[in-house]
C-alpha cells in the first residue's frame, strides 16, 4: 500500500457566500440572464446536471461513433483547481466580449476587489 504526505494543495477551499452575496448574485441573474446564458454542452454550475449527465453524454457519443465503424478518440483535462486561479482580467474581457452592460462589469469589478478569501489549516 502506497501512502502519500497529505499538504494543502490536496484540498480545496469551501467557500461560504454571505446573504447579502447570495442575494446579490440572485439580483443580477433576474436581471442580466440573457447576457448569461451557457452552451448546452456545459454540465457543470447547472441546476439539474452532473457528472453523471456528462459521462452519459460522452459514453452515447462514443458508442454512436463507434457503431458506426468510427474510431472515437477522447482528451480529458483536470481542471480541477482551474476556478481557483482564474484570471479576473481574463473573465471581463470574455463578459466585454458578450456586450456585458458597463454596469454589471463594474459591479463585478468592485465585488471582485473587496472580496477576500480566508484559509484556516488545522490538523485534528
Amino acid at each position: 500500500m502506497h501512502s502519500k504526505t497529505i499538504t494543502v494543495d490536496d484540498f480545496r477551499g469551501v467557500s461560504i457566500s454571505s446573504v447579502l452575496s447570495k442575494a446579490l448574485e440572485r439580483c443580477i441573474l433576474d436581471r442580466y440572464h440573457d447576457f448569461l446564458s451557457t452552451s448546452d454542452n456545459q454540465f457543470g454550475f447547472k441546476r439539474g446536471l452532473s457528472c453523471s449527465d456528462a459521462i452519459f453524454t460522452l459514453k452515447t457519443v462514443v458508442d454512436h461513433y463507434v457503431n458506426y465503424g468510427s474510431t472515437a478518440n477522447v482528451c480529458s483535462l483536470d481542471l480541477s483547481k482551474a476556478l481557483d486561479r482564474m484570471n479576473h482580467h481574463a473573465l471581463f474581457t470574455k463578459l466585454m466580449k458578450r456586450n456585458i452592460p458597463v454596469n454589471l462589469l463594474s459591479l463585478l469589478e468592485l465585488w471582485f476587489s473587496v472580496s477576500m478569501t480566508c484559509v484556516k489549516w488545522s490538523l485534528v
